[in-house]
Formats: structure tokens, sequence, C-alpha cells
């Protein structure tokens, strides 16, 4: 089973209320190939909500206490991220994920690519706060940028 970013299946949970629909995925969903889940959402955020960047590194500085993840008005709300981390990490065991494919440049499903910080757009290597969990767990992580027929 694959374990997927819930915005990729079109559903509207993004920051903005938003989805980014990618076909191949939603087909998988349909198919009963593929679940859904939006670590922002079980980590207790809702949609819509500010946009969020991690500050001082990436997903495992976030998970080793070494950087947050703040949003825009300033408010730090790392405890959801790594809530909404852990929630996706048992939802991918309870469901034998062989794969999990996540939304790239989040910064909880960002898997190389996330936002530097400065919430002015800029991108840098890096991985998101869930994604380093999974990894953390010998889980199989890509972003939809990365996913086709043959990742499965």
């Amino acid at each position: 089973m694959i374990l997927v970013s819930s915005c990729l299946a079109g559903l509207e949970v993004r920051y903005n209320g938003t989805h980014s629909l990618n076909n191949k995925i939603y087909q998988l969903v349909k198919q009963n190939k593929a679940v859904t889940v939006c670590p922002e959402l079980v980590g207790g955020l809702s949609t819509p909500r500010e946009p969020a960047e991690i500050i001082g590194g990436g997903g495992d500085d976030v998970l080793d206490g070494r950087a947050k993840v703040i949003d825009k008005s300033g408010k730090d709300v790392t405890e959801f991220y790594i809530k909404g981390a852990y929630a996706t990490l048992e939802k991918a065991k309870e469901i034998n994920a062989t794969l999990v494919v996540l939304k790239e440049y989040s910064p909880s499903c960002g898997s190389s690519m996330i936002y530097n910080g400065e919430f002015m757009g800029k991108k840098i290597a890096g991985q998101g706060v869930t994604s380093a969990l999974l990894r953390r767990n010998g889980i199989r992580v890509i972003s939809e940028e990365q996913f086709d027929e043959n990742s499965y």
C-alpha cells in the first residue's frame, strides 16, 4: 500500500485551502492502492492556516530540538508538526506502506527541498519533519515530482 499527501489526491487541505492534485496519485487512491494523510491536519492544525517554514535547519533538526517550525505571523507551531509526523508514521505502519509520496517543499512533507525559513519563496535542499521521521524509521519517501508508475 502507498501513503500519499492528501493534497496530492485533490483534497483541499493545504495551508490556503487549496489542493495540489496529481492525477496519477488521485487514480491510485480511487483504485484503493493508496491512502491519504495530511500530517498538518492530523497534527492538530486547521485549514486554512498561516503558512509555516522551518527556521534553523530541516526536519531532522526539528525532531532533535535544534530547529523550530514557525508560522508567518511568528507563532511557534513545532509541536503540531511533530505530532503530525508521529501520527503519519503510525498510519504508515498501520497500512504497511511500502512507499510514501509527499508534497515537495512543505515543512512537513518536503522530501528533498523545503523553503528556507524567510517566507520569501526561496527553496533549499532539505526535508520536512514528517519525511525525516519516516526515513528514520526505514520508510521510503519520495515527492510527487519523483513519482511515476515505476516508483511502486
